[in-house]
C-alpha cells in the first residue's frame, strides 16, 4: 500500500493548510475506513488559488513560453508519472476502488500519453493569414483564454484530471483543479510532480473541498476566464448558472449519459454478450459512456440473453488489488445506497431482474453485476443514469424502432451498434444523436479521438484537437493596405 504523502492544498507551488484549517476525510471504498484526512479548500483558498494563477498568467513564463518549451517540460512531467505509475495507479485504488491492474498498466501510463500528445501539439498552435474583401490584410491569433478552473469527477480521477490540465497546459493557460472530494490524492501527487518536472509556480493549483464551496467558488469567480466540467447534468446546470451571473465566463461541459447499445440479428452472439458486459461493468458501471440500455433484435433475443446471463455468473466481483477481479467496490456508501435504490425501484415497477441485485462481500461498496429483462421505455431503470453495475435489457423488432429507441433519452453521450452488415451500421451510427458511436467495440478511446456529448450530455469536447482549441481564443489583427483609404 503507499504511503499517503500529500493531503494538504497546493496553491503557487507550495503545500499549505486550508484557510479555516478543516480537513475531512477520504474513505476506501473497500472497507468504509478512514484512509487520511485531507485539507477542506473554500472560498478564500479559491480566492488564493486564483490569485497566483492570475498573476501566473499575467506576469510569469508559462504563456510565453514557446510552445516547443511548454512541450519539453511537459514530456518531462509525463516520464516523472510513469516512473511513479504503481503508486499513483494505489492511490486511485485506494481513493476509487478502481482496479489496480488496470491502472498500473492502462491509466497512468495512457495520462502520461495524453501529455505527450499534447505537448506535441503545443508547438503547432497557428492563426491564419486573412484574404479580406477590402483594403486590409488581416490575420488570428490563437491565445490562451486564461485562467482555468477544472472540476473533476471521482470515476476516473487520473483520467480526467489530465484530460483537462494538459490541452490547457499545453495552449499556455494556468489553472485551479478541484478534484472531487471522494478522490482527491492522486490529483495531489500529481501537482507535486508538476513542480519536480519544472512546470513554473502558480500555473497548476489543487484545491480539495466540496462542490457547493469550492466547486460553486470557482464556477462563479471573477477572475476565472473559463471553467472546465465533467460530472452530472444537475451539477453541470449549477456551473453554467454560476459562470453566465458571474463573468460570462467560457464554459464547457461533460455530462451524464444513458448510452444505448443495439444488437442486430447478424450479430455473434457470444462476441455481442461480451461487449454488453463491459459496457456496463467496466469500473463497476461507474462510467459517464455505459452502455446501461441494451436493446437486441428479436430474433436472437433469447439466445443472447442466455448467454449473457452465463457470462455474468462468472464476472469476478472482490478486492480491486487482486488482479483475478473484474470489478471492485462502488465509490462510496452514497453511491453504493444510490444503485441499490434504483435496484429496487426497477423491482417495483415490473421488471425482471434476470441476475445479481444484491450487495455481496462482508464489508465495502460491493455491487452484484444486475441485469433486468423486461424493462419498459418508462421506467426510472431505463431512463435515469444510474451510474453503477445495472444494465436494462429490451427488444426490438426493426432498424427505424431501433434508432428511435436509441434516441428515446434526454441524454447523447455514446453510443454502440453491434452487426455484420455495413448499410445498418452508416445508416444508425448517422441517426443516432450522441457524441461517439462505437461500432462492434465499446470504449474504444484515442487521443486523438474527441469525445464529448449531445443534448444534456453536455458540449466541449474532450481529447483530440478539439479539447486543445478549448483552451484557446481567436484574435484577429487588421491592419490597412499602403495607399488604401483608411490612411
Amino acid at each position: 500500500m503507499p504511503t499517503i504523502k500529500f493531503t494538504k492544498l497546493f496553491i503557487n507551488g507550495e503545500f499549505v493548510d486550508s484557510f479555516s484549517g478543516k480537513t475531512f476525510e477520504t474513505v476506501d471504498p473497500r472497507s468504509g475506513e478512514v484512509i487520511a484526512r485531507v485539507a477542506e479548500g473554500d472560498k478564500e483558498d479559491v480566492d488564493l488559488a486564483v490569485k497566483a494563477a492570475r498573476h501566473a498568467f499575467d506576469n510569469g513564463p508559462w504563456p510565453r513560453l514557446s510552445g516547443f518549451a511548454r512541450g519539453r517540460i511537459m514530456m518531462k512531467y509525463a516520464d516523472l508519472i510513469e516512473e511513479h505509475k504503481e503508486e499513483l495507479a494505489a492511490l486511485d485504488t485506494l481513493d476509487a476502488g478502481k482496479l489496480f491492474s488496470l491502472g498500473k498498466t492502462m491509466d497512468i501510463p495512457n495520462v502520461a500519453n495524453v501529455l505527450r500528445y499534447y505537448a506535441g501539439a503545443a508547438d503547432k498552435i497557428h492563426g491564419q493569414v486573412l484574404k479580406m474583401s477590402s483594403e486590409l490584410q488581416g490575420y488570428t491569433l490563437q491565445e490562451p483564454v486564461g485562467v482555468v478552473g477544472h472540476i473533476i469527477p471521482w470515476n476516473f480521477p487520473s483520467t480526467l484530471f489530465f484530460a483537462k490540465v494538459a490541452p490547457a497546459l499545453a495552449a499556455g493557460c494556468t489553472m485551479v483543479v478541484k478534484p472531487a472530494e471522494q478522490t482527491p490524492l492522486s490529483a495531489l501527487y500529481y501537482a507535486y510532480l508538476a513542480k519536480q518536472a519544472g512546470i513554473p509556480d502558480g500555473v497548476i493549483n489543487v484545491i480539495n473541498g466540496y462542490g457547493p464551496t469550492a466547486g460553486a467558488a470557482i464556477s462563479s469567480h471573477m477572475d476565472i476566464d473559463k471553467v472546465s466540467f465533467t460530472g452530472s447534468t444537475e451539477v453541470g446546470r449549477k456551473v453554467m448558472q454560476a459562470a453566465a451571473t458571474s463573468n460570462l465566463k467560457h464554459v464547457s461541459l461533460e455530462l451524464g449519459g444513458k448510452s444505448p447499445l443495439l444488437i442486430f440479428d447478424d450479430a455473434d452472439v457470444d462476441t455481442a454478450a461480451d461487449l454488453a458486459l463491459l459496457g456496463i461493468l467496466f469500473n463497476k458501471g461507474e462510467i459517464c459512456v455505459a452502455s446501461s440500455r441494451v436493446y437486441v433484435q428479436e430474433g436472437i433475443y433469447d439466445e443472447f440473453v442466455k448467454k449473457l446471463a452465463e457470462k455474468a455468473k462468472q464476472w469476478v466481483v472482490g478486492d480491486p488489488f487482486d488482479p483475478n477481479t473484474r470489478q471492485g467496490p462502488q465509490v462510496d456508501k452514497q453511491q453504493f445506497d444510490k444503485i441499490l435504490s434504483y435496484i429496487e425501484h426497477g423491482k417495483r415497477e415490473g421488471a425482471t431482474l434476470l441476475i445479481g441485485g444484491k450487495p455481496t462481500g462482508e464489508k465495502g461498496y460491493y455491487i452484484q453485476p444486475t441485469i433486468f429483462t423486461d424493462v419498459k421505455e418508462d421506467m426510472l431503470i431505463a431512463k435515469d443514469e444510474i451510474f453503477g453495475p445495472v444494465m436494462s435489457l429490451m427488444k426490438f423488432k426493426t432498424i427505424d424502432e431501433a434508432i428511435k429507441c436509441a434516441n428515446n433519452t434526454r441524454y447523447g453521450l455514446a453510443a454502440g451498434i453491434v452487426t455484420k452488415n455495413l448499410d445498418v451500421a452508416n445508416t444508425v451510427s448517422r441517426s443516432i444523436r450522441a457524441g461517439i458511436i462505437w461500432i462492434n467495440c465499446y470504449f474504444a478511446f484515442d487521443n486523438d479521438c474527441p469525445y464529448g456529448g449531445y443534448k444534456m450530455s453536455g458540449f466541449g469536447r474532450d481529447f483530440g484537437l478539439e479539447a486543445l482549441h478549448k483552451f484557446l481564443q481567436v484574435k484577429s489583427v487588421v491592419t490597412p493596405i499602403y495607399n488604401s483609404p483608411w490612411l
